[in-house]
C-alpha cells in the first residue's frame, strides 16, 4: 500500500537520501542503489543526531570519522555529504554520479571527495580501514590527553553489509580490534541478507552476531531498520556508552525498500531501477519531487549541520587553546605532527657505512634505522604480522600497543597479513601526521596485495618492511622463497619498491620511505635474509635517484652490470676481474625502478648510456620487467622457476647467483 503522502520531516530527509541515490543510479545508467535506498534511515541517524563534524572544514581534526565499508553503495555517502552542506558534493555531483572527472566516483575516494576518509569498494577493506582510524584516534588521545584536557576525543562509525562479513580481511580486522577494546569504534551492519548471486542464503547462513561476540565486540540488534529510527538512534547511544569494546549493531533491513517490485531481491542490487519501478517507487513512498529534487524542508534541516559543525569546530579550538597555554611543549609536538611537517635535521639519524663495517644482513640495517628514527619520529608507530623478531621491527623502549596502553608504539597484529596492510592504510589516513609501517616476509605480500594497492590509489603514506626477499632465505624453500613478487609489486602505480643492497642503502631506503610518507605516497622496502657486505660507493643520494654508479671505467664502458639488493656485490667483485682482464666495465646500483623513472632523461642517460649495449642484471627474482634496462642485446642472471629447500648459500649458488656465472654471462656478451 502507498504511504501516506503527509511525512514527517524524518522521513522527508531519509526519502531524500533515497531519491538522490536513485535519481543517480538512473541517470547514470549504472550504479548500486539498493544499499542506499536500505540503509537511509541508519545514514540519516548517525548524521543528523551523533556524528560531530563541520561540512565546511572537511578535514577539521577532531571530527568523528564515518567509513562506507559497503562501498559500492557509494551514493548514500554522497547524498549525505552534499544533504548536510559539503562545498565537495553538489547536486550537479550527484546529477554526475559516475561520470568523467566526476567529485562523485563509482566508489567513494578519499583523495577525490572532501568528505570520504577512505577509498573504499573492495569489501572488508572499508572495516579494517576503520580499525586503524580508531587505532590512531586511541593512541593520540593516550598520548597527548590530559585528565584536565581532552584534545583527541572522537568516534569511528562505519556502515558495512553481508559482502564485507563474508570477506576474511573483516573477521582478521574485528577480531583484532576486539583484542585491543577500541571503545570508540562503532560499526553498524546493514543486514540485508542479499548479495549479487542472490538471497545469502546460498552461502552465508552464519550468526554473525555470535561470531562478533566470540571477537570481544559488543553486540546489538535493531530488528527494523527501515523504520524503527528511534531504535537505531537507541542502539547507537548505548554503543557510546559502552567503552572497553568495540560495538557492532546489526540493522536489518530491506534492501531497495520502497520499491513495490525489486525490493529483497538481487535486482536492485547493482543495476538502475528502470523508469517505470522508479515512478511506481515514488508513488510507493507518496514523493511527488521530481527527480534531484529535495524538499525545502528537508534540505533546511539537514543543512543544520552546517552551524553545528562550526559550533563543534569552535568549542574544540577554545579547548585547544587552554590546552596550549597549560601543556605548550605537548602542544608544540602535536601541532607539528598533525601538520605534517617533519622535525629539523631528522635524517641526520641514519647511519651509513664503509666496506670495513661488518656484513650484517639488510633486516638488521633496517632494525637500526628504525630505532635511530624512533626518537627523533614520534609519529612512526607500527610492527609485524607476527614475525616481529624474524622482520626485526621492534622499536625497543616504546612498548606494545595493547587494551588500555594505546600510547606504545610496537603494534603485534598477529598473523593477519591483509588486516594489517589496511589498518595501516587507516592510520595513514586518519590525518594524525603517524606514519604506519607494517612487516611480514615478501612472499606474504601476496596476502595483503589488496592493501597494499589501496595504499598506492588511495594516497596513504605507510611504509611496508618486507625481508627475505629472496631465495637466499633459503631452507624454508620455494613457499617461502620469493621469485615473481618483486615484479609484480613493481606494477603497482604510485608504489615506490627499493631493494636495498648494503647498510648506506637501507638508510637511503628510510629517507626515501619517510619523506614520501609525509607526502602521502607509500614505500615498499626488501631487505635480506643474509649478510651482505657493505659496499664503498653506496650513498643515501644515490638511492634517491633510483639507480646510480657505484663503480666506473675511464671512458666509455664496453659493458654495463645492474644489480640490486644482495646480488650488487657480485656486480662489483664480478667488474674487479673484468678490469683487471682489461675490460672496460660500470656497475650500477638500482634500488628502484620508480625512483630512476622519475629523473630527468639526462640523468638516465649519464647512468645507463644507450650507447652501452652489452648489458647484465643480476637480481635473484623473475627476469619480468628487467628488458627494459638490458634491452636486446643484454641478458639477464634471474630466476624464472621456483626455489628449492637448502641453506641460502647453496640455494644461490645452485641458481646461479655467484661470481663465476656473473663472470660467464658477461664474457659472453663480450664476445
Amino acid at each position: 500500500m502507498p504511504v501516506a503522502t503527509t511525512q514527517s520531516l524524518e522521513e522527508l530527509c531519509i526519502n531524500s537520501i533515497r531519491f538522490l541515490a536513485v535519481d543517480a543510479v538512473e541517470k547514470a545508467k549504472s550504479g548500486h542503489p539498493g544499499l542506499p535506498m536500505g540503509a537511509a534511515p541508519m545514514g540519516f541517524i548517525l548524521f543528523d543526531q551523533f556524528m560531530r563534524f563541520n561540512p565546511k572544514n572537511p578535514q577539521w581534526f577532531n571530527r568523528d570519522r564515518f567509513v562506507l565499508s559497503a562501498g559500492h553503495g557509494s551514493m548514500l555517502q554522497y547524498a549525505l555529504l552534499y544533504l548536510t552542506g559539503y562545498d565537495s558534493v553538489s547536486i550537479d555531483d550527484i546529477k554526475n554520479f559516475r561520470q568523467w572527472k566526476s567529485r562523485t566516483p563509482g566508489h567513494p575516494e578519499n583523495f577525490e571527495t572532501a568528505g570520504v576518509e577512505v577509498t573504499t569498494g573492495p569489501l572488508g577493506q572499508g572495516i579494517a580501514n576503520a580499525v586503524g582510524l580508531a587505532v590512531a584516534e586511541a593512541h593520540l588521545a593516550a598520548t597527548y590527553n590530559k585528565p584536565d584536557c581532552k584534545l583527541v576525543d572522537h568516534y569511528t562509525y562505519v556502515i558495512l553489509g553481508d559482502g564485507c562479513n563474508m570477506e576474511g580481511i573483516s573477521g582478521e580486522a574485528a577480531s583484532i580490534a576486539g583484542h585491543w577494546g577500541l571503545g570508540k569504534l562503532i560499526a553498524l551492519y546493514d543486514d540485508n541478507h542479499i548479495s549479487i548471486d542472490g538471497s545469502t542464503d546460498v552461502a552465508f547462513t552464519e550468526d554473525v552476531s555470535k561470531r562478533f561476540e566470540a571477537y570481544g565486540w559488543h553486540v546489538l540488534h535493531v530488528e527494523n531498520g527501515n523504520t524503527d529510527i528511534a531504535a537505531i538512534a537507541k542502539a547507537i547511544e548505548t554503543a557510546k556508552s559502552v567503552t572497553d569494546k568495540p560495538t557492532m549493531i546489526k540493522v536489518t533491513t530491506t534492501i531497495g525498500y520502497g520499491s513495490p517490485n525489486k525490493a529483497n531481491t538481487a535486482g536492485v542490487h547493482g543495476a538502475a531501477l528502470g523508469g517505470d519501478e522508479v515512478k511506481l517507487m515514488r508513488e510507493n513512498l507518496g514523493w511527488e519531487f521530481a527527480p534531484f529534487e529535495v524538499p525545502a524542508d528537508a534540505l533546511s534541516h539537514m543543512r543544520k549541520a552546517v552551524e553545528r559543525g562550526a559550533s563543534y569546530e569552535a568549542e574544540w579550538q577554545s579547548t585547544y587553546a587552554q590546552y596550549k597555554a597549560k601543556y605548550p611543549a605537548e602542544a608544540a609536538a602535536f601541532e607539528r605532527q598533525i601538520s605534517g611537517q617533519l622535525p629539523p635535521n631528522w635524517d641526520s639519524v641514519l647511519p651509513t657505512y664503509t666496506a670495513a663495517d661488518k656484513a650484517l644482513p639488510t633486516r638488521k640495517h633496517s632494525e637500526t634505522c628504525l630505532n635511530k628514527l624512533a626518537p627523533v619520529l614520534p609519529e612512526l608507530i607500527g610492527g609485524s604480522a607476527d614475525l616481529t623478531h624474524s622482520n626485526l621491527t621492534e622499536i625497543k623502549g616504546y612498548g606494545d600497543f595493547q587494551k588500555g596502553q594505546y600510547q606504545n608504539r610496537n603494534i603485534h597484529f598477529g598473523v593477519r597479513e591483509h588486516a594489517m596492510g589496511a589498518i595501516c592504510n587507516g592510520i595513514a589516513l586518519h590525518g594524525s601526521g603517524l606514519i604506519p609501517y607494517g612487516a611480514t616476509f615478501l612472499i606474504f605480500t601476496d596476502y595483503m596485495r589488496a592493501a597494499i594497492r589501496l595504499s598506492a590509489l588511495s594516497e596513504a603514506g605507510v611504509i611496508w618492511v618486507m625481508t627475505h626477499d629472496s631465495i637466499g632465505q633459503g631452507e624454508d624453500g620455494p613457499t617461502h622463497q620469493p621469485i615473481e613478487t618483486l615484479a609484480s609489486l613493481r606494477a603497482i602505480p604510485n608504489l615506490t619498491v627499493i631493494r636495498p643492497a648494503d647498510g648506506t642503502e637501507a638508510s637511503g631506503a628510510y629517507y626515501v620511505a619517510i619523506n614520501q610518507a609525509k607526502e602521502h605516497k607509500p614505500t615498499l622496502l626488501a631487505f635480506s635474509r643474509q649478510n651482505l657486505p657493505n659496499l664503498d660507493a653506496t650513498s643515501i643520494e644515490g638511492v634517491t635517484k633510483g639507480a646510480y654508479v657505484v663503480a666506473d671505467c675511464d671512458g666509455t664502458p664496453e659493458l654495463i652490470l645492474i644489480g640490486t639488493g644482495s646480488e650488487l656485490n657480485l656486480c662489483t667483485t664480478a667488474a674487479e676481474k673484468l678490469t683487471a682482464a682489461g675490460k672496460k666495465v660500470r656497475v650500477v646500483s638500482m634500488p628502484s625502478f620508480d625512483l630512476f623513472e622519475a629523473q630527468d632523461a639526462a640523468y638516465k642517460e649519464s647512468v645507463l648510456p644507450k650507447a652501452v649495449t652489452k648489458r647484465l642484471s643480476v637480481e635473484a627474482g623473475s627476469s619480468f620487467g628487467w628488458h627494459k634496462y638490458v634491452g636486446t642485446e643484454g641478458d639477464t642472471v634471474s630466476i624464472d622457476r621456483f626455489g628449492a629447500s637448502a641453506p641460502g648459500g647453496v640455494v644461490m649458488e645452485k641458481f646461479g647467483f655467484s661470481v663465476e656465472n656473473v663472470l660467464a654471462k658477461a664474457e659472453a656478451l663480450l664476445g
